[in-house]
């Protein structure tokens, strides 16, 4: 039999396919099937029925591990987010034409980093952290005198360190998180504990429309 996806045949879509991370948190659900999986364990002998006990039990504590990772991960995001806040405050003190810094980003930050979090939330947030380093960027680019300032430029070379540490966080976080939305599907033992403790998949950091259209951009 020919192989159906033939890039030599075709169709093929010339003009490229965007792709986008689809920002929806998928509820771990289980049929009937599952709960007579159980019922069949223990009618036919107490013993199969204790193992997949304790198989849930394990399950149950994995899980609940690799859930204290994920918060682990995103709070080294958080961390960064928040030194690279000041740095760009200060920075905003130091050029001439004053910006207006997002007194909601601080607020956000605070907000996440006292546990009433969300993926989405921190996910806006970081973004709305690049989007205020490009304003200050631009209008340190319009006052080309400001250059030779060495504060401006510790501020600079501090906020590119931590676009580097920022970028790594978020590897790591999205490597869990793709963890996590593999375990929690794993039938039977921790896709059934995860129906039962109501646990949902987890968004994954994405990059922001703004930033996507500039990757589009000639450079060179």
């Amino acid at each position: 039999m020919a192989n159906p996806l033939d890039e030599m045949t075709g169709p093929t879509i010339e003009e490229g396919r965007d792709i986008n991370v689809i920002q929806k948190q998928i509820p771990v659900k289980v049929g009937w099937g599952s709960k007579f999986f159980e019922v069949i364990l223990w009618v036919l002998a107490i013993i199969p029925g204790l193992v997949f006990l304790f198989m849930k039990i394990n399950a149950k504590t994995y899980l609940r591990k690799l859930e204290q990772k994920i918060q682990h991960d995103a709070s080294q995001i958080d961390n960064y987010l928040e030194q690279r806040v000041m740095i760009l405050q200060n920075a905003s003190k130091l050029l001439d034409k004053a910006i207006d810094l997002d007194k909601d980003t601080l607020t956000k930050i605070a907000q996440y980093r006292s546990g009433n979090n969300s993926d989405a939330l921190r996910n806006q947030t970081s973004q709305e952290v690049d989007k205020l380093f490009g304003q200050i960027n631009v209008a340190f680019e319009n006052y080309p005198d400001l250059k030779a300032h060495n504060e401006i430029e510790e501020c600079l070379r501090q906020n590119s360190y931590l676009q580097k540490e920022i970028t790594a966080a978020r590897e790591q976080y999205n490597d869990t998180v793709y963890t996590w939305n593999s375990a929690i599907q794993e039938w039977p033992t921790k896709m059934i504990v995860a129906a039962k403790l109501g646990y949902t998949t987890r968004i994954p950091f994405t990059a922001s429309q703004e930033i996507k259209q500039q990757a589009r951009g000639v450079f060179f």
